[in-house]
């Protein structure tokens, strides 16, 4: 990818540059391949996944060597942390973690990752990206926020928080993902956005999304893409992977969001800790009646 040509030391564009981001793949190749599909007709300048490329989804492994073939840079998302958390044994986690069922999709993925010699990469990846252009906006990157990966930053940011994260980043163009829901929002002549998710959405709408930022009299002008995809595939791998079998309950609510593209796995966990229940089949029974509208399919 790429083009134009250096004079000086620095690089002369000839077209408008344009960026891609992409983020929350969470082991779904199929979503994945679409998007890369889409974005070989658009040829971006640079490719950037901020953060999540394993976990949840069935194919982890295959994720992870499809987009270390890719050329692009990375940031750290929660979830590719946890499976170097997990397999460490790190006393971060909550020691009853490692033996508690709710938890068998975490150890699964982990497993699978470190028997195929993939979490080693893992370890470089940083926190957040500064993308550098002369002569455009300074771009900013990270999973959740730059100060935390877990930070969700949408449409619920306050202004406040919003030009906190800006000033304190230096940033034109405040770039986040981790909660699944696109959003773009324009804030005193800079942007904060919001990726969308390309394996597992949480707005209803099961398209793959993704980010670009095209540069445009010398700034950049982001939109979101929402590519299609057939989702039998990745659904039937929860199951011939082994998956839904090893990974018990979670498998099976990260099955349900790749079917409702809705948010069920945070809900529950509120649900389950405020009522004092175990994260359990039978208290999963009782979620699901108490909250149809989570489980309609998209």
């Amino acid at each position: 990818m790429g083009c134009g040509n250096r004079a000086g030391g620095r690089r002369l564009y000839t077209r408008r540059v344009l960026l891609a981001v992409i983020a929350d793949i969470h082991g779904n190749l199929d979503a994945l391949e679409a998007v890369l599909s889409d974005l070989r007709a658009l040829a971006p300048d640079r490719l950037y996944i901020n953060g999540d490329v394993v976990n949840r989804g069935p194919d982890s492994v295959a994720c992870m060597q499809r987009v270390l073939e890719l050329n692009a840079e990375f940031t750290l998302g929660n979830h590719d942390d946890l499976m170097l958390l997990w397999q460490e044994r790190s006393p971060v986690l909550p020691p009853e973690w490692f033996a508690e069922p709710f938890w068998g999709a975490t150890a699964w993925s982990t497993a699978q990752l470190h028997a195929a010699g993939l979490l080693g990469p893992i370890r470089a990846w940083p926190m957040s990206l500064r993308p550098e252009f002369p002569g455009l906006p300074q771009v900013v990157m990270a999973h959740g926020s730059p100060q935390h990966y877990r930070e969700a930053i949408g449409l619920f940011t306050t202004p406040e928080r919003g030009a906190e994260l800006l000033l304190a980043e230096g940033a034109q163009v405040l770039v986040a993902s981790h909660i699944h829901r696109p959003m773009l929002r324009e804030q005193d002549g800079a942007w904060l956005i919001n990726t969308g998710a390309v394996g597992a959405p949480f707005d209803g709408d099961p398209r793959a999304r993704y980010l670009l930022l095209r540069e445009q009299g010398g700034a950049w002008q982001p939109s979101i893409r929402a590519v299609p995809y057939g989702r039998a595939g990745v659904l039937g791998r929860f199951r011939t992977s082994g998956l839904l079998e090893a990974g018990g309950l979670s498998a099976r609510i990260f099955e349900a969001e790749i079917r409702s593209a809705r948010s069920i796995y945070t809900p529950f966990w509120d649900w389950a800790a405020q009522e004092g229940r175990e994260k359990d089949g039978a208290a999963w029974n009782v979620f699901r009646t108490l909250r149809p509208e989570l489980f309609v399919p998209a």
